[in-house]
Formats: C-alpha cells, structure tokens, sequence
C-alpha cells in the first residue's frame, strides 16, 4: 500500500511521520478545527486530479465560516493539493482520498494549523462499492430542521469532533453490520455519519431534506447529471417504512461514491433497478 502525503501550504512535501501540531493546538484538545476530503484519481491526461475540487475548498470554507474560524487560505491549500498529486503514485494506487485539514490553532494563541494529506482508498470501501452495505438505523437526538435552528450544534459542518460519528460505526460493526443511517425523533430517515441515503421508490431518487445535516457534494454530482439521464431526484421527508419497502437504496460519499444497501437492521433491500445507471452518472 502506498505511504500516506503530507503537503504544507506552501506547497512543499513534509514527512508524515514527523510531528506537525503542537500538543496544545485546539484541533487536537477539543476537536476544534474544520476538514474537507476528496476523492483524487488519474485524470483523462495522466495527470492526477481532484473530483469536484472548487467544490470541497468552498464547503471547507463554509464550514470555517460556521466555527468562526479564519477564512480557509484557498491558493494555499490549491499548492498542496497540487504537491500532493505530482508526487502520487497513481500506477499502484489509482485512487485517493485528500484530507484538507484546518484548525484553531494553539491554545495559547497564534496561527490556525493547516495542512492537506492524502492516502489510498481503503480496500474495505473499494469492497463496499462493489458489494454493498448492510445497515442499521441508529437515533439520533435532534430532528434535522430543529438542529438547522440552533448553530450552535454546527450544523451543516464538517468538523473535526466527529468522535460520536465514529462511535456509531463502531457501535453497527460490533453488531455485525456494515454502516449506520441515523434516524430524527419524530422518526425521519437523516443521514449516515459519512454519508448521504438515497432511496429509489418506483424510478424516482429521493433523499432526505438537508436541515441540519452536512451538503452532499456527491448528491449534489447526482442531481446535475441525473436529469440527462431521464432520472429524477428530490428531497423528501422518509420514514423507515419508506426505505424497508423501497426497490433499493444506496449511501453517498465522496470517497466511496456509492454503495448500494444491501439490508436494514437484517432485513434485505432489493438491488434497485437503476444501480447500474447511479454508477455511471457518478462515475464509479
């Protein structure tokens, strides 16, 4: 497997295993900083590029903005996204995820940390696109337009305390299944915690309404392209019955892509009709 990058603003190339962040340094101690990854692949040219690029540096930026943290330096984090594909190896691994890293910086006051770090998509998710996910539905403790209200939840950004996020992965795998979708109080399908569901009911694509829950760059990718293929997609309110009884479903992200579900809490989903075609437009 191919050695994790790491790139500095500047765009210059520093030794992963070398320490970067000062043991007081906010993103550490508190989890306050903001994040943004990318799906990197060979390009059409042979040369390395960044799907959807602008459009994860403005979703950093919004998530910076939302934790009031200095705006993001964009032609900074262009050179080590830059760096970063000039120096990978796409020959042993063709694809790769970029981190984009930024926090508050120290305690104590001085400079925000930033940095870009880039490393292979891992075989657990290459197998999860080609073989599908088993979930369950875990609760979560806000409705998403009532999260939407109250900013001081972040909602709507990537940040780094995504412990309780990693919590629910850990809590479906030591149940035996693959991922998590969380489900509102009053009982409406939300989101996974790294991915956005998507329900196919008689050939139309719906998805959750975003209140309060973080923009799919993935989604949003499916619903430009989708429409050239005669498919619709629209956000709606779904309930469990609604995904249970669905002619499949499928959990978005932008490393995996796309990963069809396979059951819910041990029920099997049918594979949907329009799989193939979803792997297209997203270009899996």
């Amino acid at each position: 497997m191919t050695a994790p990058l790491l790139a500095l603003l500047d765009g210059t190339l520093a030794d992963v295993t070398h320490p970067l962040i000062r043991a007081d340094d906010l993103g550490v101690v508190r989890g306050d900083g903001v994040f943004d990854a990318a799906l990197a692949r060979r390009g059409p040219d042979g040369e390395g590029i960044v799907r959807d690029r602008d459009a994860h540096l403005d979703r950093l930026a919004r998530s910076a903005a939302i934790l009031q943290l200095p705006e993001p330096d964009r032609a900074g984090f262009g050179r080590a996204m830059d760096a970063l594909l000039a120096a990978w190896d796409f020959d042993a691994q063709p694809e790769a995820v970029i981190r984009l890293v930024l926090t508050r910086g120290p305690e104590s006051g001085g400079d925000p940390t930033a940095f870009a770090l880039m490393a292979p998509i891992s075989v657990g998710v290459l197998r999860e696109r080609a073989e599908g996910v088993s979930i369950t539905l875990l609760g979560r403790g806000h409705d998403g337009d009532e999260v939407a209200s109250m900013p001081w939840l972040l909602p709507g950004a990537k940040s780094l305390s995504y412990s309780i996020n990693m919590a629910a992965k850990r809590h479906a795998a030591q149940r035996g299944f693959d991922d998590v979708v969380f489900v509102s109080p009053a009982g409406q399908l939300l989101e996974g915690p790294t991915s956005t569901l998507v329900v196919d009911r008689g050939g139309r694509l719906l998805t959750p309404p975003q209140d309060g829950i973080l923009a799919s760059l993935t989604l949003e990718h499916l619903m430009a392209a989708a429409p050239g293929a005669g498919i619709e997609v629209a956000f709606e309110r779904l309930e469990p019955a609604d995904l249970l009884s669905s002619d499949g479903a499928w959990l978005l992200s932008s490393g995996r892509l796309v990963a069809a579900v396979t059951s819910v809490d041990g029920t099997e989903l049918p594979r949907s009709p329009l799989d193939t075609e979803l792997r297209r437009i997203l270009e899996v």
